[in-house]
C-alpha cells in the first residue's frame, strides 16, 4: 500500500485500484453510524458531500455497498465484505503515517544507560559522548553497576558483562569475549611459568567476584579438558580494574578478557604476560538488556548505536572463538 495525497493505491495480483482516502473514511463511518446525517456531523462535512463520496466509492468498486431501510443505511453483502478490508486499509494508512511522522521527530528526552563496571571506562564512557554529539536533544544518565538492577525502567538500557540468567528482559548478545590467564613478568620470573593447568594450584590467585570458588575449565585442542580449582585467593576484588591493577603489580595470576589485557599492554608495555596461551578459557558474554515490546525511537537509536560502536577487538575476539 502507498499513501499519496488523499489517495490509497492498493495492488492485488498486478491489478491496481485507486481509492480516495476520504471515500473510505466516509464508508467506514456510515457503516458505524447507519446514518448519513450523523456521520456528516461527526466528520464535519456536508451531507451531500458524504453521499457523493459513497457513490464514488461504489462506482469504483462496481457494486452497491449500502441500501436504505426505513431511516437507516444498511450494508449490502458486498458492503459487509468490503468493510473489513476498508478498516484494514485505513489502519495500515494510519500506521504508515505514524511511522513517517516518527522519522521526522527529533531523537530527544531522558535516557538511562546502566553498564557493568568492567565496561564503563574501557568503552561506554567515550562511546556515549559520540552518541550525545549526534543527538543534541538527548540527556543521558550513565549508571555504573556491579550487580544487575532488580527492576528496569522502560527508558533504560543495560549493557552487561558476564552471565545474567533469567531477568525478565530481552537479552541480545553483543559479543562473546575470549579470556586468558595473565601475570606480571616479574611474578613469573619469581614463581615460574606454568606449563600445565594443574600447576596453577600452587600459584597466587587474584580472584574476581569469587569466580575461582566455582572452579576453572581449560580446554586444549589436543589434550582435552582440565577442570581445576585455584587456591583460595588472599585478594578478592569486585571490580575488573582492581583485579587488573593487582595482576600488573605482580601479586598473582588471574583471568582477564584478552582485549582488556591487550589495551593495558598497549598503554603500559610489558605489564601483563599471557600464561598457557594454548589453553582456552570459556569466553565471557556481553549482552544488551532492554524491555520487551515496541521501543521508543530514542531507545532504538541508542541500541543501534551500541551495536555499531562495539570495539573492533570485540569482533575479532568473537570471530576467533567462533572459529
Amino acid at each position: 500500500m502507498m499513501i499519496w495525497h488523499n489517495s490509497l493505491l492498493i495492488s492485488d495480483a498486478g491489478a491496481a485500484t485507486m481509492h480516495d482516502a476520504d471515500e473510505l473514511v466516509a464508508f467506514a463511518d456510515v457503516m458505524d453510524s447507519g446514518s448519513l446525517t450523523l456521520s456528516a456531523r461527526r466528520l464535519g462535512v456536508a451531507k451531500s458531500t458524504l453521499s457523493r463520496r459513497l457513490q464514488q466509492l461504489e462506482s469504483r468498486l462496481g457494486q452497491p455497498l449500502m441500501r436504505r431501510q426505513s431511516n437507516r443505511l444498511l450494508p449490502t453483502e458486498a458492503g459487509r465484505v468490503f468493510h473489513d478490508y476498508c478498516l484494514r486499509i485505513l489502519d495500515l494508512a494510519d500506521q504508515g503515517h505514524k511511522a513517517l511522522e516518527e522519522l521526522r521527530e527529533e531523537i530527544s528526552g531522558e535516557l538511562t544507560l546502566e553498564v557493568h563496571d568492567a565496561l564503563g571506562r574501557s568503552w561506554i564512557a567515550l562511546a556515549i559522548e559520540t552518541f550525545m554529539q549526534r543527538h543534541p536533544g538527548v540527556h543521558v544518565s550513565l549508571m555504573i553497576r556491579e550487580n544487575l538492577p532488580e527492576r528496569l525502567d522502560p527508558q533504560s538500557v543495560v549493557v552487561w558483562f558476564g552471565e545474567t540468567g533469567e531477568v525478565g528482559l530481552r537479552q541480545e548478545p553483543l559479543a562473546l569475549l575470549s579470556c586468558g590467564l595473565y601475570a606480571h613478568p616479574e611474578y613469573l620470573a619469581r614463581h615460574g611459568r606454568p606449563t600445565h593447568p594443574h600447576e596453577l594450584e600452587r600459584h597466587d590467585w587474584i580472584d574476581l567476584l569469587g569466580e575461582a570458588e566455582h572452579g576453572l575449565v581449560l580446554r586444549h585442542p589436543h589434550h582435552g579438558q582440565v577442570d581445576i580449582r585455584p587456591p583460595g585467593s588472599r585478594l578478592r576484588v569486585n571490580r575488573l580494574v582492581l583485579q587488573s591493577d593487582a595482576i600488573a603489580r605482580g601479586q598473582g595470576l588471574g583471568v582477564m578478557p584478552n582485549w582488556m589485557a591487550e589495551r593495558r599492554n598497549a598503554a603500559h608495555p610489558g605489564q601483563l604476560e599471557r600464561c598457557l596461551p594454548d589453553w582456552q578459557i570459556p569466553p565471557t558474554p556481553v549482552n544488551l538488556l532492554y524491555a520487551h515490546g515496541h521501543q521508543p525511537r530514542k531507545i532504538s537509536a541508542l541500541l543501534d548505536f551500541l551495536r555499531g560502536a562495539r570495539p573492533a577487538e570485540w569482533q575479532h575476539s568473537t570471530q576467533r572463538h567462533a572459529s
